[in-house]
């Protein structure tokens, strides 16, 4: 008898923890979106793999971070916004507020960038693919539940998985590529710039307010906080990798090919990629990854900026309630959409738009990671609370990083 508890018991934990996990690994899918991708492959374009170390060392930060957002979310039932409303008062929230607005409305933009320079390379005008993007979209959220959400988003966000499909058809030469790091040109204007693109890919603001409300929203307990760590901490080495193998990919194929100045668009990005894997195999793997990265991206973005405004305006906000009982989080979430897409339809598909969308989050880091340290000091119950050696750690760390950001987007912008 006490065996077959045991199991019972056993079995009810391993079916919890899988229902604990969507917000976690669905926001580091996210978090290698359209954007990302350009900058990683610009990023390989200019400078080989000079860049790669730089990705691999914010994988300690991401997690910390994202995993102050669970511990937050999980043990105050609030989400990002409300917390900094009801601890800091209204300036503060629409503050953060704000600057989740300009991070949210720059990713979408290179979101549907993405998406319509993946049309626009099968001869699709953006005309038909920016509407059918938005309308499925739309789709997606309409199903009133986060779990039907999670696990659409989900499938969407895992044909990012041919990133590495490409990176293997490009045979790189990892030999060769380690003489690169003998010469990293810290002071380059350019490479600077470009390293502060790759940190504020890597730390979108909006990533901070997705997790910690859904979280909320889906009330998990402590007991489900182990779970939700390993998922995190899964999550921001699988990003990481993803962003990794499109850098190495452009590294192997584009740097010193004279191609690394001429990357305007997606479909540049794909085309120069492609020679490796074959143009029609190439192509299909690239854009496939970029459509999915893009879309699951949007979701995330845009239910970030309905949840976070919600929490400081006040208006009812929740994927369990349907468009009726919650008008302002749909509205806000559809709104979003269709002013990014509108954008993009009357804009040029270029990648320094991309880059300097990530520049701008870059930017925005001091105040996100510094209002969260503050959160998780102020905010929650004393046995969990940022304290002692690992408040030190996560603040050295986040300082270290926010100067490089700072410094390279100076030094990009003034050169």
């Amino acid at each position: 008898m006490r065996g077959s508890l045991l199991l019972k018991r056993k079995a009810t934990d391993t079916l919890r923890a899988g229902a604990v996990w969507g917000p976690g690994l669905l926001v580091m899918l996210a978090d290698c979106d359209a954007g990302n991708v350009v900058a990683a492959a610009q990023s390989g374009a200019q400078w080989g793999i000079r860049l790669l170390p730089l990705l691999f060392a914010l994988i300690p930060l991401l997690y910390m971070v994202q995993e102050l957002s669970v511990r937050l979310g999980i043990f105050t039932g609030q989400g990002h916004g409300e917390l900094i409303r009801e601890r800091f008062g209204p300036v503060w929230a629409w503050a953060s507020a704000l600057g989740l607005v300009v991070a949210v409305m720059g990713s979408l933009v290179t979101e549907f960038t993405g998406v319509a320079g993946v049309g626009e390379m099968y001869g699709v005008s953006r005309n038909v693919t920016l509407p059918l993007a938005v309308g499925v979209l739309l789709a997606v959220i309409l199903t009133g539940s986060h779990r039907r959400v999670d696990r659409v988003a989900i499938a969407i966000g895992a044909f990012e998985l041919t990133f590495f499909a490409v990176v293997w058809h490009a045979h790189p030469d990892f030999l060769v590529l380690a003489r690169q790091l003998r010469d990293i040109p810290f002071g380059h204007p350019q490479f600077a710039w470009l390293a502060a693109a790759l940190i504020g890919a890597t730390f979108n603001p909006w990533m901070v307010f997705y997790q910690q409300a859904a979280i909320a929203d889906k009330k998990l307990t402590a007991r489900d906080y182990p779970a939700a760590r390993i998922e995190t901490a899964v999550g921001a080495v699988l990003t990481q990798c993803l962003t990794a193998a499109i850098l190495v990919a452009a590294a192997t194929t584009l740097y010193g090919a004279g191609t690394q100045r001429g990357l305007q668009t997606v479909g540049d990005i794909s085309t120069a990629l492609s020679s490796v894997a074959g143009w029609q195999a190439g192509r299909l793997l690239f854009g496939v990854g970029v459509l999915g990265a893009a879309l699951v991206a949007a979701i995330v973005c845009s239910l970030a900026l309905a949840w976070g405004l919600g929490e400081v305006a006040g208006y009812r906000r929740s994927l369990e309630r349907r468009p009726a009982r919650a008008p302002w989080f749909y509205g806000v979430y559809a709104m979003a959409l269709v002013v990014s897409a509108f954008v993009v339809w009357l804009t040029p598909d270029l990648v320094l738009l991309n880059v300097a969308a990530q520049v701008v989050n870059a930017l925005m880091l001091p105040l996100v990671v510094g209002l969260l340290i503050a959160l998780a000091v102020v905010a929650l119950p004393r046995a969990h609370r940022l304290h002692g050696a690992r408040f030190w750690l996560v603040g050295i760390i986040a300082g270290l990083v926010c100067i490089a950001g700072l410094l390279g987007a100076g030094l990009g912008w003034w050169s």
